[in-house]
């Protein structure tokens, strides 16, 4: 039989068989946590860029503590759709002018829920419909909160 380490990453043993765990992540729609945690609306209110930043710092710390992969997805004023990210860390979005963050969310649910676990966290309860319909997981701004705040607990 292989050992752990010979099979891979999101490999686990159930039963003495060898079982591929889907890769998780958290798609997180940025300015709707933003402006739905009064710390983070406050700093936003004085300058928006360090909003943005504060809340990617504690989601790189969520994805380092759990391994969950974080992803949050941003209303944007370009062209285009950006997206920035370093390897291993947290993949930020921007839309493009005139698209919102919710439709790229929605496009990330619906290509992706079959392929990965996902779990998205947002206040608009529409969006909350669309992702659950396309078959992820969906938690409020609040409850991000608390997720963020147990797995800081450790």
């Amino acid at each position: 039989m292989k050992e752990m380490s010979d099979l891979g990453p999101g490999a686990r043993l159930v039963h003495g068989q060898a079982m591929r765990q889907r890769v998780r992540y958290l798609i997180v729609d940025g300015h709707s946590v933003i402006f739905a945690w009064p710390e983070l609306r406050k700093v936003h209110a004085r300058r928006s860029s360090l909003a943005r930043e504060a809340l990617i710092k504690q989601l790189r710390d969520y994805q380092d503590w759990t391994g969950v992969r974080a992803v949050v997805v941003f209303d944007g004023k370009g062209t285009k759709v950006e997206a920035t990210s370093e390897p291993e860390d947290v993949q930020v979005f921007y839309s493009r002018s005139g698209q919102s963050a919710d439709a790229i969310i929605e496009r990330l649910a619906s290509k992706y829920a079959k392929q990965f676990e996902l779990m998205v966290a947002t206040s608009d309860s529409m969006e909350a419909e669309t992702v659950l319909a396309c078959g992820a997981e969906w938690i409020s701004a609040e409850a991000l909160r608390g997720l963020l705040a147990s797995a800081r607990r450790g």
